[in-house]
């Protein structure tokens, strides 16, 4: 079931979002050579601290994890897609960071991801990224009323296939609201027309996930959490929170990234 939301709602949720932005912000200047994953997750957790939010990543545990997820913040480094652990690995030179993020505020949670480098960048991870926040861009161009869920997949697909790279099978964004995961689906590839009609009021996380390889295979990592490219190719992960409006499109978790 969707839950439609009214304006004061997804007021809310931005404010929710806003918190969302300041810690991703936060935890891209903060990643640097020698930086552990833990301190990023540290400095996430003083985001939320300082703002009276709290996390829906910490304590989650969907059906297929072994343990609840230990975290505030997923950081997946390299060949990492998504849900990596915050652990004691320390950033090096031209590592590709995707960090993802959510905090729960007045009932109403946001959620967003952002991917970067530490050091020196390669160009093939800066082409990865541009092409991963231009397909999110083209998934919010799309969330507008009278489309559908699949002119959304569609387009970030689109984008995907167009530069030659690969979309993890099974993966994609979803409805986001008083819960962090909720109906509906949102697909990175699918056929345009088809699918649920998008409305006024629908809250979507919107997420292109990208593999360098062109490939769509990955597994899961002992730790029974982290998707890893089958390949070891590099992976790349951009999401906003987005508000489907009367007047288009609203982001919710907007960064300042001055």
């Amino acid at each position: 079931m969707v839950e439609l939301k009214t304006d004061a709602s997804i007021d809310a949720m931005h404010e929710a979002g806003q918190v969302v932005g300041r810690a991703l912000t936060a935890v891209r200047k903060a990643a640097g050579i020698g930086v552990s994953l833990l301190e990023l997750d540290a400095v996430a957790r003083d985001v939320l601290r300082e703002a009276g939010a709290t996390s829906p990543f910490l304590g989650y545990r969907p059906s297929f994890a072994p343990v609840p997820y230990p975290g505030v913040l997923c950081v997946s480094v390299n060949d990492a897609i998504v849900h990596g652990i915050p652990d004691g690995y320390r950033l090096r030179d031209g590592d590709l960071v995707s960090a993802d993020f959510g905090a729960e505020l007045g009932g109403w949670v946001g959620d967003s991801a952002i991917s970067f480098t530490v050091g020196t960048p390669r160009p093939a991870d800066l082409r990865l990224i541009e092409t991963t926040e231009r397909a999110l861009a083209a998934g919010i161009g799309a969330a507008v009323v009278g489309n559908r869920i699949g002119d959304i997949a569609h387009a970030i697909g689109t984008v995907c296939r167009a530069a030659g790279y690969g979309i993890p099978d099974g993966f994609g964004g979803h409805g986001i609201g008083r819960r962090m995961h909720e109906d509906p689906g949102v697909p990175n590839e699918g056929r345009p027309g088809r699918g649920m009609p998008l409305r006024a009021g629908m809250a979507l996380a919107i997420e292109p996930m990208l593999i360098a390889s062109g490939r769509d295979d990955w597994h899961t990592a002992p730790d029974g959490w982290t998707l890893r490219t089958d390949d070891g190719s590099r992976a790349a992960h951009a999401e906003h929170t987005v508000a489907i409006t009367e007047s288009g499109p609203r982001i919710l978790t907007a960064r300042d990234d001055g």
